[in-house]
């Protein structure tokens, strides 16, 4: 009979058994944001806005680890009002700390040592310092060819190394494919930043996650029009992990502090 008086009463039931004191608020509104596209002059203060919601969806904890990556993404804003919005929003949470270019650093070593034929050679033949890590030093290496025809050639030397399995394997499913996504991803990003559609269509379609929301992002840098994709981001991916809402802020961080593309 109590049972059943507390199921009948439940407000009062509920009351009793709550713990004192309101609980503790979200620090991502869920639900908050305007509905729709985000297509207009306020394109970029939609699009984080949606960014935002969709933290809002995953657990608190998970959502305070995100609050970096937000600050890392807004501190390039050029608009000093939305700037200011999103500090006063952040409040003192930092941006991440750069991590040390290690990449870049070997890339500038080995050319030093062997000279830009040299490491070109020793790229293709997978040879120290490029036997781990070959598409991240390569990728370095693109801004530090001598001419414009090399950086050329050494993009080609990427896409050839990403197509092509290593002796003893067969196919485009090999023990090699790990590094294969991550040729097509660094080249993929870079040709987001060459603004280079077509290169970066054939390229996305070497990574591991075409679909992914980061390189639909990416390709509106040349396209235009990356507010369509906000109700997608509001929506989140479903699960609770973090991964998505990042990839939405490293996808959308070109756009954001570059602008598009022009023409």
């Amino acid at each position: 009979m109590a049972l059943f008086s507390c199921l009948v009463a439940v407000g009062a039931c509920a009351a009793t058994a709550a713990p004192s004191g309101p609980p503790p608020a979200p620090m991502f509104a869920p639900g908050a944001g305007a509905p729709g596209d985000c297509t207009g002059p306020a394109e970029a203060s939609c699009m984080l806005d949606a960014a935002w919601q969709a933290a809002g969806l995953l657990p608190q904890d998970k959502q305070a680890r995100l609050k970096p990556a937000f600050a890392e993404t807004t501190r390039g804003i050029r608009d000093g009002a939305l700037a200011s919005r999103w500090q006063m929003r952040l409040g003192t949470a930092p941006p991440p700390q750069p991590a040390p270019d290690f990449a870049r650093r070997q890339a500038e070593a080995a050319i030093a040592e062997y000279g830009w034929q040299g490491f070109l050679a020793r790229a293709h033949r997978g040879e120290a310092p490029l036997n781990m890590g070959r598409p991240e030093i390569l990728a370095a290496a693109v801004e530090l060819a001598p001419d414009p025809d090399q950086r050329v050639y050494l993009i080609d030397i990427m896409f050839s190394l990403a197509g092509a399995p290593k002796p003893g394997t067969s196919g485009f499913i090999s023990q090699d494919s790990f590094e294969r996504a991550s040729l097509g991803h660094v080249l993929t990003e870079q040709m987001m930043k060459d603004c280079n559609l077509v290169a970066f269509d054939r390229a996305r379609g070497l990574t591991a996650a075409p679909e992914s929301i980061r390189y639909e992002l990416w390709r509106t840098r040349m396209t235009g029009g990356a507010g369509k994709l906000a109700p997608r981001i509001r929506q989140g991916d479903g699960s609770d992990d973090t991964t998505f809402v990042r990839h939405v802020l490293e996808g959308y961080g070109p756009v954001l502090r570059q602008g598009y593309c022009p023409g």
